[in-house]
């Protein structure tokens, strides 16, 4: 981190006097250094930076021969299109700390003759790579992904299949995860919560206190699902497994960037996301990628400000404290401090920090308060949080956790109210001749109003063919990833209703059985029996597995995000003043 730091001020010192070193008489003929004159300029330059002469000629001599190589990798691209790319590996997988690691290829080859080629170079198995925060499509070239001469390319480890079983590597390889995690969080996108929670589990939008959000249906599962790859990205985040949660991280954020605008603005999930992004980058030792992390903490920090408004008085007036939000605020600081300091700009490094510093005492919880909150019979992260939104209050902490506890506690009584609600007014449609299915989706549709729900299946019911396979609707089911015939029988049998279709195609994977090719009947008054099954076994084992296992990385506890230690937080703090304090401050 030293040493990008000394370069970073070295090349803005050459940059102002336009110091070419890669020309002589910094570099002779033969691409050897010009000795005599790098020592004049490092006799110069040491006494700007507070260093020594040595430890500054050898930085000048790095990025002179970083310079003549990126040199001859442009003649070579000019004259053979074969470009080079700067990779950076996983840390195991360098062989040496301080040298970068290049790949000369061809940019109209696929990314997955990349991949092999880095995978069989570098002992490397299932990998996936990164350019500026997007992965690269392994059946995709890499000029039509904006790979380019000198790029910056990402290595992610995303398991070790020598340390496990065929079958565990099988089980664990990330993009099998992926898969999953997007099939579990489709599937509870589509569902309303008109089925029994109990058995049929469902993921609702509320704002910060808890209460559900109306929000468009296309939007929402836009949500659910950055929402639920984010959730999984946190968790893997907490086991330290940050090559995979990564992954995850950049998943979430292409789901993000299909919700509109206004609702991003809204939400601080998003901002969230950046920081989770970049803290990944830093523990992955991939702050190099330096444009693609500072993008994404000015992104973040102009979402606090749209969420929280200025001086966070909107925050203040939906949960009357800033407490808890101020850990998001100290590790913006910290990573924009971080880079500043990569930059070689010390002073912004040390007025940032600065203002870490004054968080972090702030935010770091006494422990005798901790211990006496516990002994009331809160929890830890309670008393944490509690700690934080009183500032330090003991009394008051514990006064607003009790609260807390009630508010939570009428909010589900409330929930629970609108369930049997719910479930009433669907058995009240059943009654009147309509599978249990298509009342409960009529109902989401018509947003509670039994009358209105009632209509809309008298009116599906007597939808033409023609009507319901309109081609905006087949358009919509062919964006989420079916094929158009399949597409086109869903949407006949479910009278046109894209979600209902969406639904009978994700519980029979995609591929319709010939049994449900046949005519759909049109008698509304039929309440037989296999009407009734239908709509109590839509969801098949599988599909219950697999909702079960993303809700396994769901946190039960609304604030978790916020539930920072600050360990880690601490251990970079040090490391970066430790940097500062060893001199006195120069930026160039």
């Amino acid at each position: 981190m030293a040493e990008q730091n000394l370069q970073a001020k070295l090349k803005n010192l050459l940059k102002q006097e336009k110091v070419q070193l890669w020309n002589p008489p910094f570099t002779q003929e033969d691409n050897q250094p010009g000795a005599t004159h790098l020592q004049e300029l490092a006799q110069r330059y040491a006494p700007l930076l507070g260093l020594s002469v040595e430890e500054v000629g050898g930085a000048l001599e790095t990025i002179r021969a970083q310079a003549v190589a990126r040199g001859k990798g442009n003649q070579t691209f000019r004259e053979t299109s074969v470009a080079t790319l700067e990779l950076l590996l996983p840390r195991e997988a360098k062989k040496d700390l301080k040298t970068k690691s290049h790949l000369e290829t061809r940019l109209d080859v696929p990314v997955q003759q990349l991949v092999d080629r880095i995978a069989e170079d570098f002992s490397l198995k299932h990998i996936k790579l990164i350019l500026n925060g997007r992965t690269l499509r392994p059946d995709r070239r890499l000029d039509e992904q904006a790979v380019k001469n000198h790029s910056k390319v990402m290595v992610l480890k995303v398991s070790d299949a020598e340390q496990v079983s065929r079958e565990e590597e099988e089980k664990k390889n990330q993009s099998q995860s992926l898969q999953r995690t997007q099939k579990g969080f489709q599937i509870l996108s589509e569902r309303d919560g008109s089925e029994d929670p109990e058995t049929t589990p469902f993921l609702e939008i509320a704002d910060q206190k808890g209460n559900p959000l109306k929000i468009p249906q296309d939007e929402k599962k836009a949500l659910i699902l950055a929402m639920g790859f984010h959730e999984k990205g946190r968790s893997l985040m907490k086991r330290k497994q940050f090559d995979s949660a990564l992954c995850h991280l950049l998943q979430a954020d292409q789901h993000f960037s299909r919700c509109g605008s206004a609702m991003l603005s809204s939400v601080d999930n998003y901002a969230v996301l950046q920081l989770d992004i970049v803290w990944c980058y830093r523990a992955l030792e991939a702050l190099s990628c330096l444009e693609d992390g500072r993008s994404r903490l000015q992104r973040a920090e102009d979402c606090f400000l749209r969420c929280y408004g200025e001086q966070q008085q909107r925050l203040l007036m939906i949960k009357g404290n800033t407490g808890r939000e101020e850990v998001l605020f100290l590790r913006l600081y910290l990573l924009q401090s971080l880079l500043s300091f990569l930059e070689g700009n010390d002073r912004q490094a040390r007025v940032l920090l600065a203002k870490v510093e004054d968080l972090y005492g702030r935010l770091v919880p006494d422990s005798e308060k901790m211990a006496q909150l516990l002994v009331l019979g809160f929890s830890e992260r309670e008393a944490r949080l509690g700690l934080r939104a009183c500032g330090g209050d003991l009394q008051a902490a514990a006064v607003l956790i009790s609260n807390r506890h009630q508010e939570r506690e009428d909010q589900q009584q409330k929930e629970r109210q609108r369930r049997r609600t719910r479930m009433e007014d669907v058995s009240r449609l059943v009654e009147l001749g309509f599978s249990r299915t298509d009342a409960a989706r009529a109902l989401h549709r018509a947003l509670g109003d039994v009358d209105k729900a009632s209509a809309i299946l008298l009116d599906s019911s007597q939808t033409s063919p023609q009507d319901a396979v309109s081609p905006e609707k087949v358009e919509q089911l062919l964006y989420l990833g079916f094929q158009r015939a399949p597409a086109e029988t869903a949407l006949r049998l479910s009278g046109g209703d894209v979600q209902s279709a969406t639904q009978l195609l994700l519980d029979n994977q995609g591929v319709l059985s010939p049994d449900l090719l046949s005519p759909p009947s049109t008698s509304s008054s039929s309440s037989s029996p296999s009407s009734e099954e239908a709509g109590t076994s839509s969801t098949s084992p599988e599909d219950s597995q697999l909702v079960n296992e993303v809700l396994e990385d769901i946190s039960r506890h609304e604030e978790d995000y916020l539930d920072l230690t600050l360990e880690e937080e601490s251990q970079l703090i040090s490391t970066l003043k430790t940097y500062l304090d060893r001199g006195p401050t120069r930026s160039v």
